[in-house]
C-alpha cells in the first residue's frame, strides 16, 4: 500500500482534531471563552455550565465527529488496523494538543467516544453505556470518563482480538488520563464538581 495515503489521513485527522468546537460554540452562541472561564476546559461539561444545553450539545456533537469522521474515512480506504489506530491517535492528539490554540486543548473524552464508535459501533455503544452507568452512579463526569476509558481498550481487544486496536486505544486512554490529572487530584480530595449539584 502506498504510504502517502495513510500519512495524509493521519495529518488530516490531527488538523481536524485541532479545531476546538467549544471555542467555536462560544463565538457562535456568544458566551465566555471556555478556555479562560469556568473550569478553563474547552469541553462539553464546561460549555454546559457557561452557555447552556444547546451550545453543549453543539460542542459534544462536534467533538464526537472529530474522532468519528477520520476513523470512518480510514476504514473506507481499507487501511490496516495499525494505520487506522494511528489515524485515531492523531485525531485525539489534535483535540488534546491543538495546533491552532497553542497546543492547549480539552480532555479528549468525546473525541475518543467518536473514535470508538467509528471503530466498532457496538463496542462504542458499550463504552458509552459504561460512561452513562458510571455517571449515574457517581454523578461526576470525570469519574465516568476515567472508568469508561479504562474499559475501552479491553472491550476492543476481547471482542476483535486485534492487538493493534487494543494497544492503540491504551495509548489514547493514557493520554486522556494524563489530561485528567487535575481531575484525579480533585477526586482524591473530594472537591471535584458534580454533574448535578445538590
Amino acid at each position: 500500500m502506498d504510504i502517502i495515503l495513510p500519512i495524509v489521513l493521519i495529518i488530516s485527522a490531527y488538523l481536524l482534531g485541532s479545531i476546538s468546537t467549544a471555542v467555536l460554540a462560544s463565538k457562535l452562541f456568544n458566551f465566555p471563552d471556555p478556555r479562560s472561564n469556568g473550569s478553563n476546559n474547552p469541553g462539553t461539561t464546561n460549555v454546559l455550565r457557561l452557555g447552556g444545553k444547546i451550545p453543549a450539545a453543539f460542542t459534544l456533537l462536534g467533538d464526537v465527529l472529530k474522532g468519528l469522521v477520520p476513523v470512518i474515512i480510514a476504514k473506507s480506504f481499507g487501511l490496516s488496523d495499525l494505520w487506522i489506530v494511528l489515524v485515531a491517535i492523531a485525531a485525539c492528539a489534535g483535540h488534546l494538543f491543538p495546533l491552532y490554540y497553542g497546543f492547549k486543548g480539552g480532555k479528549g473524552v468525546a473525541t475518543a467516544m467518536g473514535i470508538f464508535i467509528g471503530l466498532n459501533p457496538i463496542i462504542g455503544l458499550a463504552v458509552l453505556a459504561t460512561w452513562l452507568s458510571a455517571a449515574f452512579a457517581f454523578n461526576t463526569s470525570s469519574i465516568a470518563a476515567l472508568i469508561a476509558m479504562l474499559f475501552a481498550p479491553f472491550y476492543f481487544f476481547l471482542v476483535t482480538g486485534s492487538g493493534a486496536l487494543g494497544f492503540g486505544l491504551l495509548i489514547i486512554t493514557a493520554l486522556v488520563y494524563w489530561k485528567h490529572i487535575p481531575n484525579i487530584q480533585r477526586i482524591l480530595m473530594g472537591t471535584e464538581n458534580k454533574i448535578i449539584q445538590s
